[in-house]
């Protein structure tokens, strides 16, 4: 399912239109990433929780030399899907 399809069947269900079904995904990804920015977890009940999660930096190779290399630490975001989540896909 696409971004397209989402917004298809959020019109559908919530019996609105498009342009406002489009309008409401926007917010939610905006309203998402904005408190992950700010390291805020967000936790939807029966769906899941976005967190934030640091990795720490560690050494590599580069696969075409050989090379050890040193891979920078990095924040990025994790999902956690809840148990309704977890549930309904089985």
């Amino acid at each position: 399912m696409n971004k397209s399809e989402l917004i298809e069947l959020i019109a559908e269900k919530a019996d609105i239109s498009k342009a406002k079904a489009g309008l409401a995904l926007d917010a939610l990804v905006d309203g998402v990433t904005g408190s992950l920015k700010k390291k805020e977890d967000v936790t939807i009940v029966g769906f899941g929780t976005f967190t934030v999660s640091k990795r720490a930096a560690r050494k590599g190779r580069n696969p075409a030399t050989g090379k050890e290399i040193t891979i920078k630490a990095t924040t990025l975001p994790k999902f956690r899907p809840g148990k309704a989540l977890k549930d309904a896909v089985k």
